[in-house]
């Protein structure tokens, strides 16, 4: 081998990945169509409700069914895995309106900055 040639480089060992496995069988299960996000200094605070009339105008009280507080790591994560699954359910589906008048009228939002 000359002196210019190099060496192969010695196979770096790739980081192994966490392997989680999921346990579902004890999970509770509830349906929210409405969620409040606070926080405090260290904690993000998401409050999912179940409004059972939601197109009802004035004051409504309506039951916090669950409660999830978490770490603002955490939160990032969850924040992160929701673009991407909304994101990839846009691409799939078509946009999806939130505006509940133009959903029932079937009219499309118009391109953002226009």
């Amino acid at each position: 081998m000359s002196e210019f040639q190099q060496k192969p480089a010695a196979q770096e060992p790739q980081p192994q990945q966490a392997e989680i496995i999921l346990h579902e069988k004890d999970a509770h299960v509830a349906y929210s169509n409405f969620a409040r996000v606070t926080s405090t200094a260290e904690e993000v605070i998401i409050d999912f409700c179940l409004n059972p009339n939601p197109f009802h105008t004035g004051r409504q009280e309506i039951n916090v069914s669950q409660r999830l507080i978490m770490n603002f790591y955490t939160a990032k994560r969850l924040f992160s895995a929701l673009g991407m699954t909304l994101q990839r359910h846009e691409q799939t589906f078509g946009p999806i309106e939130l505006d509940i008048r133009r959903r029932a009228t079937g009219q499309q939002q118009p391109p953002a900055g226009k």
